[in-house]
């Protein structure tokens, strides 16, 4: 059944929800630095919420330099005396955030309108916390239970494209069974893709447990690598071309999904043969983005329209970034859809948008927008 929920007058009050279990929890934290200096205070009363590694959902700082990445310090959210949970509100409409400090009476924090779950991995974009929301019928940013699981897995992802007619590159998938069965065979059909080959998790992202294997000598170590991630490993075989990447934002009302001008990722000459996570996240020099990217114009435009029918094939709302090879002999072969991209302001996602002329706190106000329009329930 679909649930109507009225938006109040009075400023919308937005749950900014960040940190979490996953192996990515300080890309997640970094995200929400850059939302939090840019989202504009005086339209949207803000409450920072961080979860610890281990699952507490604790009140946190509003002040975005405790998040953000400082050298090769990895910022972390630990547990404070102010523990959060979501409660029913009085009167039974709507959810309100509740205080819980040790020996003393809940307090209430109040209601909230809408939560941006600036969670990156498992247990917070696989549709883990989405079904939560749901079942809580809060409005949330971004792509919903399965949309966003499908989105997380890229075994799962690469049969719903190949489904809707998207090319994707030949691939194995190794099940945790397989590899605890029969390893050997596993390593087999891996090496039957041809080198060079990617082994990554199957439900990661932020390139966190990715090889890159040259030969069959270090294919046991990569899939061992990618195990400490997820039991389930995906091996891709290479694929010779350029890497293409486009913004995807949720059309208004019944409209189409919008697109940004495509964005190519340039590896600058130094110590990354391809864009590993020091390369995102750490060394700035690393990469470098071209803007639109330069592309013939009939490229340019069917990347695009791959893109949103990427987007609509998983069922993806609010946002994703959709990632190409461009290969010699003019295909686009589609990588991966990220459902919730890195959105600092020098992430690419947001970096896209703001050459197709959409700023960073602007882009903020239209996926706040979206939520808030969408119903809860189904849809």
């Amino acid at each position: 059944m679909t649930t109507e929920t009225s938006v109040p007058s009075r400023k919308p009050r937005v749950l900014v929800l960040f940190g979490g279990r996953s192996s990515e929890h300080s890309v997640s934290c970094v995200t929400a630095a850059g939302v939090l200096e840019a989202i504009d205070r005086t339209r949207y009363d803000v409450v920072p919420v961080g979860i610890t590694k281990s699952g507490q959902w604790s009140l946190v700082s509003a002040d975005p330099s405790a998040w953000s990445l400082r050298s090769d310090v990895l910022p972390e959210v630990t547990a404070t005396e102010q523990a959060v949970v979501m409660g029913s509100a009085t009167g039974g409409s709507g959810q309100e955030l509740l205080v819980a400090a040790p020996g003393s009476v809940p307090e209430s924090l109040g209601g909230v309108d809408v939560v941006l779950p600036l969670l990156h991995g498992p247990f917070g974009e696989d549709g883990t916390l989405q079904g939560m929301l749901e079942m809580a019928d809060m409005r949330y940013v971004g792509a919903g239970v399965l949309a966003s699981a499908v989105g997380m897995d890229k075994h799962y992802m690469k049969v719903v494209f190949t489904a809707a007619g998207l090319e994707v590159g030949p691939y194995e998938v190794i099940t945790d069974r397989h590899w605890r069965v029969d390893p050997g065979s596993c390593l087999a059909r891996a090496a039957g893709l041809g080198f060079p080959l990617f082994v990554k998790p199957s439900r990661a992202g932020s390139s966190m447990g990715i090889s890159r294997v040259e030969d069959a000598a270090g294919l046991r170590a990569a899939v061992e690598a990618a195990r400490v991630f997820d039991p389930k490993v995906v091996v891709e075989a290479g694929i010779e071309g350029r890497e293409i990447e486009v913004a995807v934002l949720q059309g208004r009302g019944l409209g189409a999904p919008r697109t940004s001008l495509p964005g190519e990722i340039a590896i600058q000459p130094g110590d990354h043969a391809w864009y590993d996570f020091e390369a995102k996240y750490v060394d700035g020099a690393a990469a470098e983005l071209s803007c639109p990217a330069d592309l013939p114009p009939d490229i340019l435009e069917r990347v695009q329209l791959l893109a949103g029918e990427a987007f609509e094939a998983i069922g993806a709302e609010g946002l994703s970034r959709v990632d190409f090879f461009y290969t010699p002999d003019g295909r686009l072969v589609i990588n991966e859809i990220n459902t919730m991209p890195g959105f600092t302001p020098i992430s690419m996602y947001p970096q896209m948008w703001a050459k197709s002329g959409l700023g960073y706190t602007e882009l903020i106000d239209e996926l706040i927008g979206l939520a808030l329009d969408r119903t809860t329930g189904l849809r």
